[in-house]
C-alpha cells in the first residue's frame, strides 16, 4: 500500500523551503558584507578598528530567526489557502 501525500503537505513543504532559502540568502549576504567591511578597514589601515570582536552570534541568530519568520508569514499568505 502506497501512501500519497495530500496537496496541503506539498504546499507546506514548498512554503517552508522558500522561507528557508530566503533566510539563508540573507544570512550569507550579511556575512559576506561583514567580510568585505573587515577587508576594507584593514586595507585602509584603520588601527582603531577592534577586529577581535567579530560578529555577535546572538545578533546573527536573531537576524536569521526574524527573517525566517517574516518570510514564512509572507509566503503562507501568498501561497497558502
Amino acid at each position: 500500500m502506497t501512501m500519497f501525500s495530500d496537496k496541503g503537505d506539498e504546499r507546506k513543504k514548498f512554503i517552508k523551503m522558500k522561507a528557508q532559502s530566503y533566510a539563508f540568502t540573507i544570512v550569507i549576504g550579511t556575512l559576506l558584507l561583514h567580510v568585505v567591511e573587515t577587508i576594507y578597514i584593514i586595507v585602509q589601515g584603520n588601527t582603531s578598528y577592534n577586529n577581535g570582536n567579530g560578529i555577535s552570534p546572538l545578533v546573527s541568530l536573531t537576524l536569521a530567526i526574524i527573517t525566517y519568520l517574516v518570510t514564512l508569514l509572507i509566503y503562507r499568505k501568498k501561497y497558502g489557502d
